[in-house]
């Protein structure tokens, strides 16, 4: 009997020992799944912020400007990237009718920045543009102008026909568009399409021309004018009574290959170009003149 209850006892203690052991072996278990679940979480978060970053440090913004906006708008960009070092800008600066056909046509573009209401207009009709993004920032005003230290017979552009060659951007350029306006207003249209003419693709190609001294005179919005001074010389600046001035607007494209982040990245530029008061002054500086209603 006592043998009995001694081997009772015995297994007794045994039975709580290999449970006690069991409880400990299930508990670290339990604890070392709920660490690896917490490793494995904050590896996921980490990833999905390494992601975040990289997606910043990629964003690129495409933004087509006039072409009488370039000089001006590299300052802007290369002050706004030292403050973004995430964004990258990537200009394309042409006449505004050229950039609007391109992105008709398909191409990346985030921001579109105007020398003219009606090319903006257009892209609005076609839905291009996102909705309610549109603003005009800028005025420009068109001049008469001449190679540096060359003698010419006109004093105006009511005298612009004295001259042997013109240098004027094409009907699509804004430009070229007031310009035309301009002569159908003073009534001689058709004696200044009869000239010698330089046709130019852009203001630019207007304003080299006549600085190289390949046409006598040529028509250039102020800007240009100022960017060249010590080459071109101003004959004559058109009245604001005779034409109201080329209106500059700037809106957000509807961009189908844009990242949320670059999205986000051209919502800011567009903020930075329309409301700082340093690029307001840069614009000042080199010769516009800020919109009024």
């Amino acid at each position: 009997m006592k043998r009995r209850k001694k081997l009772l006892a015995f297994l007794m203690a045994s039975f709580a020992v290999i449970s006690s052991v069991g409880c400990q072996a299930t508990g670290a278990s339990a604890t070392q799944k709920i660490e690896t679940k917490a490793v494995e979480t904050k590896a996921v978060e980490t990833q999905k912020v390494e992601a975040e970053s990289k997606a910043l440090e990629q964003a690129e913004l495409y933004v087509f400007i006039a072409a009488s906006l370039k000089n001006t708008m590299e300052t802007v960009k290369k002050e706004y990237e030292s403050e973004h070092p995430e964004v990258t800008i990537i200009y394309n600066a042409d006449s505004s009718g050229t950039l609007k056909t391109q992105i008709e046509e398909g191409a990346r573009c985030d921001i579109f920045f105007s020398a003219a209401t009606k090319q903006m207009d257009e892209l609005e009709k076609g839905r291009f543009v996102k909705e309610g993004s549109v603003q005009n920032l800028l005025m420009n005003q068109m001049v008469l102008i001449k190679p540096k230290g060359k003698e010419t017979a006109v004093t105006g552009f009511d005298t612009i026909t004295a001259a042997s060659s013109l240098a004027l951007a094409g009907e699509d350029v804004p430009v070229g568009q007031y310009a035309r306006k301009l002569f159908e207003k003073m009534g001689i249209l058709d004696k200044v399409m009869s000239m010698e003419i330089n046709q130019g693709p852009n203001v630019t190609a207007v304003l080299t021309a006549v600085a190289e001294g390949s046409n006598e005179v040529g028509i250039v919005y102020a800007t240009d004018a100022a960017s060249m001074s010590d080459q071109v010389e101003v004959i004559a600046k058109v009245d604001k009574e005779m034409l109201d001035p080329a209106l500059y607007p700037v809106g957000l494209i509807d961009d189908k290959e844009a990242s949320e982040v670059e999205k986000s990245a051209a919502a800011d530029f567009m903020k930075y170009l329309t409301g700082s008061e340093e690029v307001k002054k840069q614009f000042l500086d080199a010769g516009f003149e800020l919109y009024k209603k």
